[in-house]
Parts: C-alpha cells; structure tokens; sequence
C-alpha cells in the first residue's frame, strides 16, 4: 500500500530516488538505474538542471534537432527544434526547400503589445470609482519607476493603464488593465511585478480618498497577474508564388491550389477538423519555443484562445487564390524572449539561439510563425496528395523497430522492405518475427 512521505523536499536527490524506487517499482534497482543513467557526467551542469525546478531526481531528453534552408525575409536560416514527434523535422525542412525556390517566406510582427491585470472587487458607485482611478492612474505609474527604470531605458515600459468594468460578467468586479513593451524579454516576473505594486498603491490609495464612503475604501484585491492572450502581439508569416508553380506529381498546379485552399476553408469551417488542423501548426511553432528557452505552454494557450476569438475555433492559416497567385499565410500572437529566463542559463538554448544569429524578440517571433506555417503546409499538401500516413509511417518505422529490439541489420532489412510500401504497424511486427524466426 502507497504510504504519503513526510519532507521529501528535504530530502538528498539520492535519497528521494531511494524511497521512490522502494515505494512505486517491484524492479527498484533497475529503476534507480535508468535514473541516474540520464544524469550528466558533468556535476556542474547536472546542478544546473537541478536547480531550474523543484524536487529534481533525473533529466527527461527530448531530440534537439534543426530543419535547414528556411528562406525568411531574404535570409537563410536554419531552424532549431526539439520535439519527439516522427516527421515534424522532416516535414519543415521539406517546406522550407519548396518555398526557398519560390520566393521563400515573408514575415512581418505587427505588434508587441503584452497584458497584465489587477482583478479586484468593488461595490459602490460606478463614477467615483472611474473619479478615484484618474485621479490615482499616475501615481500607480510613478510607483514602479523603480521596476520600470531599466526597462524604460531600453524603450520599453508601460504602454498604458485602464479601468474596465466587468459587473455585466461577474457582480462588482473591475479590472486595472494594463499594457506593456517588455522588448525582448518574455517579461512575465516584470509585468507581474508592476501589477503587485499597482495593487498594493490602488488598495492603500482607496483607503484615504475622501470621496469614497467607508465601504467604498474596503476595495478587495483578488489576484495581479499577467496574462497569456496578447491578443495584440501579433506576428505574420506567409508564402505566394504564382500558381503554375505548384508543381506536382499527383495534381496539376490548379488542382493542388484549390485543393489546398479547400483544405483550409474545411479548417476555418470545422471545428473538430480545426483542432487537428492547428495541432499540427503547434508541432512546428513548439518545437521551435521550446528549443529556445521559452515557456510552450504560455504560447499554446495565448494561440487557441485566439482560433477561437470570434465565439468558434477555427483555423490559425489562411489561403486564397487572386489573379493566378496562389497565398498562404499564418497571423498569431506570441510574447517571447531572447534574454533572460532559461534563454540565459540552459546551454542548448544559448545554442539555438546562436544558430538562429542571436536573434531579437521579434525577429524570433518571425521564425516561429514561419516554422508553424511551413508544418501546416507540409501536412495539407501531403493530405490533399499522397494522404498523411505514408510518410509519418515511413518516419515512425524506426520507433516500431526499436520498441522490437531489432538490431542494427535487421533495422536496415526491414527498412529496404518497407521502401516503397505504406507502414502498418501490424505488418512490420510479421517482418520482424519473420526475420528473426529464420
């Protein structure tokens, strides 16, 4: 029977293995074993990564790979991504060679703006309310000079500070709703920072404004928090060429179009295909995130809430046809960061962003959205073709292989089997039981 554990926080790394070996696995040496296998040889770094989070006891990899030839604005970049999805990889750098002989990748970030908000309760009147906020707005912004200081030195800094009222959603509830240029930090501590400070200013200001009556003084603070919708830090990436350019085996260059644009249009019209349709945006767009440092799941939640912002979720692409040229492009908000964070501290993200020539925040912003459009191109143009399984078959064959215990011959036998055939799972298990029964 599982029994809970008292200071486990405190305990070694060593002995936090111990007991979970003892307590959760019948093989417990074998499970120490694979733990510490994953640990670097290099203390140092090992202590590097035992300290980005809590209670730490191995290292979970992931593939760090990159996708070349990415034509984007008229330079040549080599994309860094870590995912462990079979033929993501493949499927970018497939895009990106197409499009590099057709003009390559245009992008552009057509704002930067971030959100933070201080939620509070208020239950008095309405224009003393808005009385007391503009009376009290530059005394918040004076309150962070201190925070702000370095950032404004920079350029960036608070945009502005509003008073929304929310009662139509939730009974006396309001909002300091503020916006900021955090440049190229991600600035999640800064913003959160300036909102604690804005609330703890509101909240003691309230209490000594003559207009208000003593109940209206007793303002609740709620929560300061930024928040993940930038609904207004906005990128766009898109490809266009001529039409009659979309060579292709199975289609002519106007079947392939219309198909194409169809595709999209069943995405924008669909939600459950939308999902599908979007998911596969997000392999390339995380990849990318995540090999450099930023925080994947901030980035997803910001990005599905905008598929959904007209009340359904549709899709993040966009696709037409005008006057012969075939467009396809991508518009979605990102708030990330090329310093601080992890972007400072894990090697392999100072890497990728050295591969990627130290890019700036929005300069990265413009590769995700590129990586992002050019997986979704890749997956539409193989499912309105040869259909998806066929090549992300292929890809994962080598997982099938390795689950199997194949040796290396065996690897390469079967694969020279499967060359021109579909993968079934199924049929790769006969061949290999086939093969090592002879």
């Amino acid at each position: 029977m599982k029994r809970p554990v008292e200071g486990f926080s405190k305990l070694t790394k060593e002995q936090k293995i111990d007991w979970l070996a003892k307590a959760y696995f019948y093989d417990d040496e074998n499970a120490v074993y694979v733990l510490k296998q994953y640990w670097n040889e290099d203390t140092q770094l090992q202590k590097l990564h035992d300290e980005f989070i809590e209670n730490t006891i191995s290292n979970f990899y992931l593939p760090f790979a990159v996708a070349p030839n990415f034509l984007v604005n008229g330079e040549y970049y080599t994309i860094p991504m870590t995912i462990e999805e079979s033929s993501v990889v493949a499927a970018a750098s497939k895009a990106a060679k197409f499009w590099q002989k057709r003009g390559g990748f245009i992008a552009k970030v057509i704002d930067t703006e971030k959100i933070g908000q201080v939620h509070f309760m208020y239950s008095g009147d309405k224009s003393r309310l808005q009385t007391f906020f503009t009376y009290i707005k530059p005394q918040l912004i004076h309150a962070v000079k201190d925070i702000t200081k370095n950032m404004e030195k920079r350029g960036g800094g608070i945009i502005d500070i509003e008073l929304r009222d929310k009662t139509e959603a939730l009974t006396n509830y309001y909002q300091l709703h503020a916006t900021f240029n955090t440049l190229d930090a991600m600035g999640a501590n800064f913003i959160n920072s300036c909102l604690e400070q804005f609330a703890k200013t509101f909240k003691a200001a309230a209490q000594d404004y003559s207009e208000f009556t003593s109940s209206e003084k007793d303002i609740q603070i709620v929560m300061s928090i930024l928040s993940n919708y930038v609904p207004n830090c906005i990128v766009h990436a898109e490809v266009s060429c001529p039409v009659e350019a979309l060579n292709e085996d199975r289609l002519t260059p106007h079947e392939f179009a219309e198909k194409f644009v169809r595709a999209v249009a069943i995405a924008n019209a669909e939600p459950h295909r939308a999902v599908t349709h979007n998911k596969g945006i997000m392999n390339g767009i995380d990849a990318v995130v995540l090999a450099t440092g930023n925080d994947f799941r901030a980035v997803e939640a910001g990005i599905h809430a905008y598929a959904a912002r007209d009340g359904q979720y549709r899709s993040l692409t966009q696709a037409s046809i005008e006057n012969g040229i075939f467009r396809f492009w991508i518009e979605i908000p990102l708030a990330l960061g090329t310093v601080g964070g992890l972007t400072s501290l894990h090697p392999l993200v100072k890497i990728a962003l050295e591969i990627l020539d130290k890019p700036s925040a929005k300069e990265l912003m413009q590769l995700v959205a590129v990586a992002g459009l050019a997986q979704n191109f890749a997956a539409l143009r193989s499912l309105i073709t040869s259909g998806i399984q066929k090549g992300h078959m292929k890809m994962h064959l080598f997982n099938i292989l390795n689950q199997l215990g194949a040796t290396e011959e065996q690897k390469k036998l079967i694969a020279h089997q499967f060359k021109d055939k579909t993968v079934i799972h199924s049929e790769v298990v006969a061949a290999y039981q086939q093969l090592t029964s002879n």
